[in-house]
Protein backbone atom coordinates (compact mmCIF):
# COMPACT_ATOMS: atom_id res chain seq x y z
CA UNK A 1 0.00 0.00 0.00
CA UNK A 2 0.95 3.22 -1.29
CA UNK A 3 1.38 6.13 1.56
CA UNK A 4 0.89 9.24 0.26
CA UNK A 5 2.92 12.39 1.80
CA UNK A 6 0.83 15.91 2.45
CA UNK A 7 2.34 17.71 -0.41
CA UNK A 8 2.24 14.93 -3.21
CA UNK A 9 -1.46 15.91 -4.05
CA UNK A 10 -0.32 19.22 -4.51
CA UNK A 11 2.34 18.27 -6.58
CA UNK A 12 0.67 15.79 -8.67
CA UNK A 13 -2.36 18.48 -9.47
CA UNK A 14 0.66 20.69 -11.00
CA UNK A 15 1.92 18.46 -13.11
CA UNK A 16 -1.80 16.75 -14.33
CA UNK A 17 -2.75 20.45 -15.97
CA UNK A 18 0.64 21.53 -16.70
CA UNK A 19 0.45 18.16 -19.36
CA UNK A 20 -2.82 18.96 -20.11
CA UNK A 21 -1.94 22.12 -21.72
CA UNK A 22 1.51 20.65 -22.90
CA UNK A 23 1.14 17.10 -23.84
CA UNK A 24 -0.05 15.89 -27.73
CA UNK A 25 -3.81 14.57 -27.70
CA UNK A 26 -2.12 11.35 -28.60
CA UNK A 27 0.66 11.29 -25.43
CA UNK A 28 -1.43 12.88 -23.03
CA UNK A 29 -3.20 10.04 -20.83
CA UNK A 30 -0.48 8.19 -21.18
CA UNK A 31 1.52 10.85 -19.39
CA UNK A 32 -0.87 11.53 -16.80
CA UNK A 33 -1.71 7.52 -15.62
CA UNK A 34 2.61 8.07 -15.22
CA UNK A 35 1.81 10.81 -12.82
CA UNK A 36 -0.49 9.13 -10.79
CA UNK A 37 1.67 6.19 -10.88
CA UNK A 38 4.32 8.06 -9.41
CA UNK A 39 2.25 8.17 -6.08
CA UNK A 40 -0.50 5.47 -6.40
CA UNK A 41 1.24 2.02 -7.87
CA UNK A 42 -0.83 0.16 -10.35
CA UNK A 43 0.41 -2.30 -13.58
CA UNK A 44 -2.50 -1.40 -16.12
CA UNK A 45 -5.09 0.46 -16.80
CA UNK A 46 -9.08 1.33 -18.10
CA UNK A 47 -9.85 4.24 -18.82
CA UNK A 48 -12.65 5.66 -20.89
CA UNK A 49 -16.81 6.14 -20.99
CA UNK A 50 -19.56 4.21 -21.40
CA UNK A 51 -23.16 3.83 -20.99
CA UNK A 52 -24.45 1.13 -18.33
CA UNK A 53 -27.26 -1.42 -19.54
CA UNK A 54 -28.48 -4.72 -18.19
CA UNK A 55 -26.06 -6.74 -19.53
CA UNK A 56 -22.47 -4.80 -18.24
CA UNK A 57 -21.05 -1.54 -19.62
CA UNK A 58 -21.73 -0.54 -23.78
CA UNK A 59 -18.17 0.98 -24.15
CA UNK A 60 -18.05 4.22 -26.29
CA UNK A 61 -14.16 4.85 -25.96
CA UNK A 62 -11.59 3.53 -24.03
CA UNK A 63 -7.97 4.11 -23.26
CA UNK A 64 -5.69 1.40 -22.35
CA UNK A 65 -2.12 1.32 -20.48
CA UNK A 66 -0.14 -1.63 -20.03
CA UNK A 67 -3.27 -3.88 -21.45
CA UNK A 68 -4.40 -5.34 -24.98
CA UNK A 69 -7.42 -5.44 -27.00
CA UNK A 70 -7.64 -9.25 -26.30
CA UNK A 71 -7.95 -8.10 -22.77
CA UNK A 72 -10.86 -6.09 -24.23
CA UNK A 73 -12.50 -8.63 -26.40
CA UNK A 74 -12.51 -11.08 -23.36
CA UNK A 75 -14.24 -8.31 -21.60
CA UNK A 76 -17.15 -7.96 -23.78
CA UNK A 77 -17.60 -11.58 -23.79
CA UNK A 78 -17.94 -11.82 -19.74
CA UNK A 79 -18.64 -8.41 -18.61
CA UNK A 80 -22.23 -9.11 -17.59
CA UNK A 81 -20.40 -10.72 -14.46
CA UNK A 82 -18.85 -7.62 -13.80
CA UNK A 83 -20.17 -6.99 -10.47
CA UNK A 84 -17.34 -4.31 -9.85
CA UNK A 85 -18.49 -1.53 -12.00
CA UNK A 86 -22.30 -2.99 -11.32
CA UNK A 87 -21.18 -1.39 -8.06
CA UNK A 88 -20.68 1.96 -8.94
CA UNK A 89 -23.57 2.35 -10.49
CA UNK A 90 -24.87 2.50 -7.13
CA UNK A 91 -23.94 6.52 -6.54
CA UNK A 92 -23.48 9.12 -9.16
CA UNK A 93 -19.53 9.24 -8.36
CA UNK A 94 -17.85 6.42 -6.56
CA UNK A 95 -14.46 5.33 -6.10
CA UNK A 96 -14.04 1.92 -4.95
CA UNK A 97 -11.78 -0.86 -4.10
CA UNK A 98 -11.58 -4.54 -4.64
CA UNK A 99 -10.02 -7.91 -4.62
CA UNK A 100 -10.64 -9.67 -7.42
CA UNK A 101 -10.90 -12.86 -5.67
CA UNK A 102 -13.31 -11.90 -3.15
CA UNK A 103 -15.85 -10.00 -5.87
CA UNK A 104 -15.63 -12.67 -8.01
CA UNK A 105 -16.06 -15.28 -5.64
CA UNK A 106 -18.38 -18.17 -7.24
CA UNK A 107 -19.69 -20.13 -10.19
CA UNK A 108 -22.08 -16.98 -11.04
CA UNK A 109 -18.76 -14.21 -11.92
CA UNK A 110 -16.28 -17.44 -13.32
CA UNK A 111 -15.72 -15.50 -16.51
CA UNK A 112 -14.55 -12.13 -14.70
CA UNK A 113 -12.07 -14.33 -12.31
CA UNK A 114 -10.71 -16.00 -15.02
CA UNK A 115 -10.32 -12.34 -17.01
CA UNK A 116 -8.41 -11.01 -13.39
CA UNK A 117 -6.22 -14.09 -12.89
CA UNK A 118 -5.19 -14.08 -16.38
CA UNK A 119 -4.83 -10.38 -17.23
CA UNK A 120 -3.20 -9.05 -13.94
CA UNK A 121 -6.14 -7.78 -12.20
CA UNK A 122 -6.24 -9.23 -8.79
CA UNK A 123 -6.38 -6.06 -7.13
CA UNK A 124 -8.03 -2.87 -8.38
CA UNK A 125 -9.41 1.04 -8.20
CA UNK A 126 -12.12 2.22 -10.02
CA UNK A 127 -13.35 5.89 -9.91
CA UNK A 128 -16.33 6.73 -11.43
CA UNK A 129 -18.47 9.57 -12.81
CA UNK A 130 -22.11 8.87 -13.51
CA UNK A 131 -24.99 10.56 -14.99
CA UNK A 132 -27.98 8.95 -13.90
CA UNK A 133 -30.86 10.50 -16.36
CA UNK A 134 -28.84 8.76 -19.22
CA UNK A 135 -26.24 6.12 -17.10
CA UNK A 136 -23.86 7.25 -19.43
CA UNK A 137 -20.70 6.93 -17.40
CA UNK A 138 -16.67 8.15 -17.55
CA UNK A 139 -14.28 6.38 -15.50
CA UNK A 140 -10.43 5.39 -14.32
CA UNK A 141 -9.50 1.87 -13.23
CA UNK A 142 -6.14 0.80 -11.59
CA UNK A 143 -5.27 -2.87 -11.85
CA UNK A 144 -2.63 -4.67 -9.45
CA UNK A 145 -1.19 -7.82 -10.68
CA UNK A 146 0.18 -8.74 -7.01
CA UNK A 147 -2.33 -10.77 -5.37
CA UNK A 148 -0.60 -9.06 -1.43
CA UNK A 149 -1.09 -5.70 -3.60
CA UNK A 150 -4.61 -4.61 -1.78
CA UNK A 151 -6.00 -1.45 -2.54
CA UNK A 152 -6.02 0.25 0.88
CA UNK A 153 -8.75 3.04 2.27
CA UNK A 154 -5.89 5.76 2.15
CA UNK A 155 -4.98 4.94 -1.34
CA UNK A 156 -9.03 4.64 -2.31
CA UNK A 157 -9.68 8.66 -0.72
CA UNK A 158 -6.82 9.54 -2.42
CA UNK A 159 -7.67 8.52 -5.72
CA UNK A 160 -11.49 9.70 -4.88
CA UNK A 161 -10.30 13.07 -4.50
CA UNK A 162 -8.03 13.08 -7.18
CA UNK A 163 -10.16 11.50 -9.92
CA UNK A 164 -12.38 14.74 -10.90
CA UNK A 165 -8.61 16.53 -11.68
CA UNK A 166 -7.61 13.35 -13.68
CA UNK A 167 -10.95 14.13 -15.76
CA UNK A 168 -10.51 17.81 -15.90
CA UNK A 169 -7.63 17.65 -17.01
CA UNK A 170 -8.31 15.55 -20.09
CA UNK A 171 -11.38 17.60 -20.83
CA UNK A 172 -8.85 20.46 -20.75
CA UNK A 173 -5.99 18.09 -22.92
CA UNK A 174 -8.98 17.57 -25.40
CA UNK A 175 -10.34 21.25 -25.68
CA UNK A 176 -6.64 22.46 -26.27
CA UNK A 177 -6.44 20.70 -29.29
CA UNK A 178 -9.95 21.62 -30.49
CA UNK A 179 -8.75 24.75 -29.92
CA UNK A 180 -4.96 24.12 -32.31
CA UNK A 181 -7.63 22.55 -35.14
CA UNK A 182 -9.86 25.44 -35.16
CA UNK A 183 -7.05 27.98 -35.13
CA UNK A 184 -5.11 26.41 -37.82
CA UNK A 185 -8.34 27.07 -40.20
CA UNK A 186 -9.75 29.81 -42.56
CA UNK A 187 -12.56 32.15 -41.70
CA UNK A 188 -14.42 31.79 -39.04
CA UNK A 189 -15.57 28.59 -36.95
CA UNK A 190 -18.16 30.22 -34.09
CA UNK A 191 -19.22 26.44 -32.73
CA UNK A 192 -16.71 24.18 -31.18
CA UNK A 193 -17.34 20.59 -29.79
CA UNK A 194 -16.28 16.98 -28.98
CA UNK A 195 -18.49 14.03 -29.14
CA UNK A 196 -17.67 10.20 -29.42
CA UNK A 197 -18.39 7.94 -32.34
CA UNK A 198 -22.28 7.87 -31.16
CA UNK A 199 -22.85 11.10 -30.84
CA UNK A 200 -22.54 11.47 -27.10
CA UNK A 201 -21.43 15.09 -26.65
CA UNK A 202 -18.55 15.41 -23.94
CA UNK A 203 -17.78 19.15 -24.75
CA UNK A 204 -20.01 21.92 -26.46
CA UNK A 205 -19.70 25.76 -26.60
CA UNK A 206 -22.51 27.81 -26.06
CA UNK A 207 -22.23 28.83 -30.10
CA UNK A 208 -22.26 25.40 -30.87
CA UNK A 209 -25.37 24.55 -29.27
CA UNK A 210 -26.86 28.38 -31.04
CA UNK A 211 -25.78 26.93 -34.58
CA UNK A 212 -26.81 23.58 -33.98
CA UNK A 213 -30.45 24.83 -32.62
CA UNK A 214 -31.01 27.29 -35.44
CA UNK A 215 -30.85 23.89 -37.93
CA UNK A 216 -32.56 21.94 -35.23
CA UNK A 217 -34.83 23.80 -33.26
CA UNK A 218 -36.08 20.85 -31.06
CA UNK A 219 -32.24 19.61 -30.39
CA UNK A 220 -32.05 18.53 -26.53
CA UNK A 221 -28.18 19.21 -26.53
CA UNK A 222 -26.93 15.99 -24.95
CA UNK A 223 -26.26 14.09 -28.32
CA UNK A 224 -25.68 15.03 -31.60
CA UNK A 225 -28.68 15.52 -34.49
CA UNK A 226 -28.96 11.81 -35.67
CA UNK A 227 -28.93 13.76 -39.83
CA UNK A 228 -25.55 14.85 -38.51
CA UNK A 229 -24.13 11.61 -36.46
CA UNK A 230 -25.20 9.75 -39.68
CA UNK A 231 -23.61 12.16 -42.10
CA UNK A 232 -19.90 12.29 -40.04
CA UNK A 233 -20.36 7.85 -39.41
CA UNK A 234 -20.14 7.58 -43.40
CA UNK A 235 -17.44 10.03 -43.97
CA UNK A 236 -15.54 13.29 -42.43
CA UNK A 237 -16.82 15.77 -45.39
CA UNK A 238 -18.62 18.91 -44.57
CA UNK A 239 -22.15 18.85 -43.66
CA UNK A 240 -23.89 21.36 -45.05
CA UNK A 241 -27.68 21.93 -43.67
CA UNK A 242 -30.26 25.06 -44.30
CA UNK A 243 -28.52 27.02 -41.36
CA UNK A 244 -24.49 25.91 -40.99
CA UNK A 245 -21.68 23.98 -42.30
CA UNK A 246 -20.27 21.67 -39.91
CA UNK A 247 -16.94 20.03 -40.27
CA UNK A 248 -14.75 17.48 -38.15
CA UNK A 249 -12.04 15.31 -37.23
CA UNK A 250 -11.17 11.94 -36.12
CA UNK A 251 -8.91 11.87 -33.14
CA UNK A 252 -8.55 8.74 -30.56
CA UNK A 253 -11.93 7.59 -31.59
CA UNK A 254 -13.50 11.32 -30.84
CA UNK A 255 -15.36 13.37 -33.19
CA UNK A 256 -14.16 17.12 -33.15
CA UNK A 257 -16.39 19.23 -34.37
CA UNK A 258 -16.29 22.68 -36.07
CA UNK A 259 -19.62 24.80 -37.06
CA UNK A 260 -20.41 28.25 -38.34
CA UNK A 261 -23.57 29.58 -40.01
CA UNK A 262 -24.07 28.62 -43.51
CA UNK A 263 -22.95 31.76 -45.82
CA UNK A 264 -23.56 32.60 -49.36
CA UNK A 265 -20.12 30.72 -50.68
CA UNK A 266 -21.93 27.77 -49.79
CA UNK A 267 -24.64 27.87 -52.15
CA UNK A 268 -21.61 27.56 -55.01
CA UNK A 269 -21.44 24.48 -56.90
CA UNK A 270 -18.03 22.56 -56.96
CA UNK A 271 -17.36 24.55 -60.48
CA UNK A 272 -18.03 27.69 -59.47
CA UNK A 273 -16.16 27.48 -56.37
CA UNK A 274 -13.15 26.35 -58.17
CA UNK A 275 -13.76 29.41 -60.16
CA UNK A 276 -14.53 31.77 -57.70
CA UNK A 277 -10.83 30.56 -56.05
CA UNK A 278 -8.77 30.97 -59.19
CA UNK A 279 -10.21 34.48 -59.59
CA UNK A 280 -9.74 35.50 -55.76
CA UNK A 281 -5.93 34.26 -56.81
CA UNK A 282 -6.01 36.94 -59.20
CA UNK A 283 -6.64 35.35 -62.81
CA UNK A 284 -8.61 36.68 -65.20
CA UNK A 285 -11.62 34.95 -66.93
CA UNK A 286 -8.96 33.94 -69.95
CA UNK A 287 -6.98 32.02 -67.41
CA UNK A 288 -9.64 30.76 -65.76
CA UNK A 289 -11.16 29.59 -69.26
CA UNK A 290 -7.35 27.68 -69.76
CA UNK A 291 -6.91 26.28 -66.42
CA UNK A 292 -10.53 24.48 -66.64
CA UNK A 293 -10.69 23.88 -70.04
CA UNK A 294 -13.92 25.64 -70.68
CA UNK A 295 -14.52 28.99 -73.30
CA UNK A 296 -14.36 32.09 -72.03
CA UNK A 297 -17.97 32.54 -72.62
CA UNK A 298 -19.20 29.72 -70.64
CA UNK A 299 -16.55 31.43 -67.54
CA UNK A 300 -17.74 34.97 -67.98
CA UNK A 301 -21.27 33.38 -67.17
CA UNK A 302 -20.38 31.33 -64.54
CA UNK A 303 -18.64 34.25 -62.83
CA UNK A 304 -21.55 36.51 -63.53
CA UNK A 305 -23.66 33.97 -61.65
CA UNK A 306 -21.52 33.61 -58.84
CA UNK A 307 -21.54 37.09 -58.36
CA UNK A 308 -24.97 37.11 -57.87
CA UNK A 309 -25.19 34.00 -55.51
CA UNK A 310 -22.63 35.78 -53.21
CA UNK A 311 -24.15 39.21 -53.76
CA UNK A 312 -20.98 41.18 -54.76
CA UNK A 313 -19.80 42.76 -58.23
CA UNK A 314 -16.10 42.61 -58.01
CA UNK A 315 -13.35 40.46 -56.95
CA UNK A 316 -12.38 42.47 -53.75
CA UNK A 317 -15.38 40.99 -52.22
CA UNK A 318 -15.24 37.98 -53.72
CA UNK A 319 -11.86 37.21 -51.79
CA UNK A 320 -13.94 38.69 -48.59
CA UNK A 321 -16.65 35.97 -49.26
CA UNK A 322 -14.43 33.10 -49.60
CA UNK A 323 -12.45 33.56 -46.35
CA UNK A 324 -14.44 31.26 -44.91
CA UNK A 325 -14.08 27.71 -45.44
CA UNK A 326 -16.21 26.13 -47.75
Amino acid sequence: MATQRPNEFSTVLLSLYRAASEQSLMAFQDEALKIIKSVLPFDSSMWGTATHTDVGIDIHSIHLHNSSQDMLDFYEEVKHQDAAAAACTRSPQATLAFHSPTMFAGRAHSGMRALCERFGHANMLISSDLRPETRFVQWISLYRADPDAHCGERERAFLELLAPHVMQSLAINRLTHLDRLSSSRHGADKGLAIADARGVLYHAGEDFEYLLRSEWSGWDGRALPAPLRDHFSRGLTPFRGKALVARCSLDKGLLFLRVRARRPVDNLTEREYAIAKLLAQGATHKHVARALNRSPATVRNQIQTIYEKLGINNVVALVGELSFDR
